[in-house]
Parts: C-alpha cells; sequence; structure tokens
C-alpha cells in the first residue's frame, strides 16, 4: 500500500452528534459519517457508541482498500490532553475516561485525544481561516463560548487542561448568571443561547439569536438593544484575549458567526474602540464549518504519529 492509500480514523463528540470521518494525512476527507451520541444513556454507553463507531470506520477503510494509521479522537469538556483522559464533561457525562487508551486499545493503533474547540481551533489554524497566521486564538461561540490559542500550529491545553476559558471571563459584574454559577461572565451575555434568552426575557417571545439578529437588522428597536449588548460585551471579551495573547488573526466559528456581517461589523469597530497600544488582531470568520473539530482530531492523530516516528 503506498502513503496514499492512508488515512486516520477521526471523531468530534458532542452532547447530541457525532462527526466522524476518515481523513488522508494531507487534510483531504474521504468518507464521513454522522451518528447520535445519545448522552441520555450514561457516559458508559455514550463510551460504548464512540469505540464501535471507531472500530466500524476503520474497518470501512480496510473494506475500501484503504490502512487506518491512527485514531483521533475530540470531546468537550476539561480534556488531559498528556494522558489521553476526559477528565469532565456536562454535556457528555465523562468523568476520568481513559478515552486514549479505551480506543488505541479497541482499534489497535495509535491514538490522540483532544479537546473539542482545541481542535477546532488547530484545524482552523492550519487548514482554515488562520492559515499561515502564526498566532491565532479561535472562538467558537455558540450554546457557550469558548476558545483556543494557537501557535505556530500548536494549541495551548493549559496545566489542567482548561485553557481556553474565554466565555468565563467576566465582563459584567452583576449580570446575568452564568451556567458555571457566577454571574456576568462573557458566555452569559453573548453566546448564542444567551442572546436568545435575553431577547425572550425582555418580550416574552421564546426566540433564537439567528433571530434577534435579523430583527436588529431590520432596525427593531428591542434587537437592537439585545444584540449591542452581546456584541459590547463581545469586544469586552475580545479585547482582554488581545491583551494576553496579542495574536494577529481572531478566527470567529460556532453558531453566531454565521451572522455575518451583522456581527463582523459592529465588533470590529467595537473591538478597535478598546484596543490602546494593542495591535489591532484580523477578525474573520472560520472557514471550516462544523467540520473543524473532526478535521482537528484527525490532526491530534497525525500529530501523534509524527511523534512515534521520530
Amino acid at each position: 500500500m503506498s502513503a496514499g492509500d492512508e488515512v486516520v480514523v477521526a471523531l468530534d463528540v458532542g452532547g447530541t452528534g457525532m462527526k466522524c470521518a476518515l481523513v488522508r494525512p494531507d487534510g483531504t476527507t474521504v468518507h464521513t459519517e454522522r451518528h447520535a451520541t445519545d448522552a441520555q444513556r450514561g457516559p458508559e454507553a455514550v463510551v460504548g457508541t464512540i469505540l464501535d463507531v471507531a472500530e466500524g470506520l476503520a474497518g470501512k477503510a480496510r473494506a475500501d482498500g484503504r490502512t487506518p494509521v491512527a485514531c483521533g479522537i475530540a470531546v468537550p469538556g476539561v480534556v488531559d490532553e498528556a494522558r489521553g483522559v476526559a477528565v469532565w464533561s456536562a454535556n457528555v457525562g465523562f468523568r476520568d475516561v481513559p478515552l486514549r487508551e479505551l480506543a488505541g486499545t479497541r482499534l489497535g493503533l495509535p491514538a490522540a485525544l483532544g479537546h473539542d474547540v482545541r481542535a477546532g481551533g488547530l484545524a482552523e489554524a492550519r487548514l482554515g481561516a488562520g492559515r499561515d497566521a502564526g498566532h491565532v486564538l479561535f472562538v467558537a461561540i455558540g450554546t457557550g463560548i469558548a476558545a483556543a490559542h494557537v501557535v505556530d500550529g500548536s494549541a495551548a491545553t493549559g496545566a489542567h487542561g482548561a485553557a481556553g476559558e474565554i466565555g468565563h471571563i467576566l465582563v459584567r459584574p452583576g449580570g446575568p448568571r452564568c451556567g458555571c454559577g457566577r454571574a456576568g461572565c462573557l458566555e452569559a451575555v453573548s453566546s448564542a443561547s444567551a442572546i436568545g434568552r435575553r431577547y425572550a426575557e425582555l418580550s416574552g417571545v421564546p426566540t433564537t439569536a439567528a433571530q434577534v439578529a435579523g430583527r436588529a437588522a431590520a432596525g427593531e428597536p428591542l434587537a437592537v438593544e439585545v444584540w449591542q449588548e452581546a456584541v459590547e460585551a463581545l469586544a469586552d471579551g475580545l479585547a482582554t484575549g488581545q491583551a494576553l495573547y496579542d495574536v494577529s488573526t481572531v478566527v470567529l466559528g460556532g453558531g453566531l458567526a454565521q451572522a455575518g456581517p451583522r456581527l463582523f461589523d459592529p465588533l470590529r469597530l467595537a473591538l478597535r474602540e478598546r484596543l490602546t497600544f494593542h495591535r489591532e488582531p484580523r477578525l474573520v470568520a472560520a472557514g471550516l464549518g462544523d467540520e473543524a473539530g473532526c478535521l482537528g482530531a484527525a490532526l491530534l492523530a497525525l500529530d501523534t504519529l509524527a511523534k512515534e516516528s521520530r
């Protein structure tokens, strides 16, 4: 078999679904699948599904005449990448699950485990909108807000596997209660779920962030107010991030980034107003969509292979 026949098994595990793929070493995807996570079944059942799906993907590769050479898995929560352990995840229920070892044993392949947002940031920095930037801050804005700081193609994990929790920067003391228990965190104001929740509280009408963005663009006063609150708080969070990380490019992903110019135009202006001596980063939309986490998992697997071959 030639190197062109080699693929890595990649899984991006979320609270509701898994995005799965077979990926070549050059980053091209040759096969994709989606599976339900069904996290309500409990963590043991979810682990079983992950291993079954990974094994099925490896079998699919072999059936198609390809050679699976490694496996990469990205999961949410706190991840100890050095030990390959999913330490904790509210969405999936993991507590100290040695996923890397379990996957490696089941597949008989080198395996890697990473954090979903860091994996997404890795993919955007190497293959997507942050390509060739060197210093990238990838910020995923959806139900919550999390970030990955990628320098020269490597994402910082932190001492305890919890680096990049930019959603828990305090931006509005005494503000809305965050899921973490503190009042005024960035994700309690500027996440997609927070925007929809705030509008619903004020109007009594169940609403999504996308609908708020559309109504704000149409000039509806309440939507304009809620949207502006979120943008201003997000600018505060990004200004803090730039003071800490001094990146050249900020890549915004997740559902909120799909608002396009409705988000980026006022956010770029608000961020510029907050910067003094710090250099203004390039602010761009993610380029890989919801495939970023899966591609990042593949890159982690390839990095593991490269380390083992040294």
